[in-house]
């Protein structure tokens, strides 16, 4: 579903690694202390907590890069999804810690990844997106891998 495309700046073509990279460091430490943390906290008092972290680090980012003009601007129709997307991270954040209180961590983030899977799905039913038979492959070898881990 992802195509190479051409970018006219060499610096900014490679400078996303970079940023998925230390998006990968951070979601794994998200994990590994939303586990050590979660121990003897109340899911949805584990969830409140890391929201309010960042709720108040999003809205500091919004301040210091002076976007927040930008907000007056922005389509109702647009915010309405973006709202709806909270609403799911919302969601998703508590099942996830309630998963983490109960279940073994590697199964857990495991299982999580698979919201591919639905997102692929629904790029493919909704945006219309093309699945190349090496894109087929590639996520059919990620369930596989993670049944396997969960499972095997």
């Amino acid at each position: 579903m992802i195509q190479k495309q051409p970018v006219q700046n060499k610096a900014i073509q490679k400078s996303w690694i970079i940023y998925a990279g230390l998006s990968s460091v951070f979601a794994s430490l998200t994990t590994i202390l939303g586990k050590v943390g979660i121990d003897g906290v109340e899911s949805n008092m584990g969830t409140a907590i890391r929201t309010t972290v960042v709720l108040i680090m999003s809205w500091l980012m919004v301040f210091l890069t002076q976007k927040d003009v930008q907000l007056k601007r922005t389509n109702k129709r647009e915010l309405l999804f973006i709202l709806l997307s909270g609403l799911a991270t919302g969601a998703s954040w508590l099942f996830y810690y309630r998963a983490l209180q109960d279940g073994q961590t590697s199964a857990v983030v495991a299982i999580d990844k698979l919201s591919i899977v639905v997102t692929v799905i629904f790029a493919y039913l909704v945006f219309k997106e093309k699945l190349t038979v090496k894109a087929l492959f590639g996520l059919l070898l990620i369930v596989g891998g993670t049944f396997f881990m969960v499972f095997g």
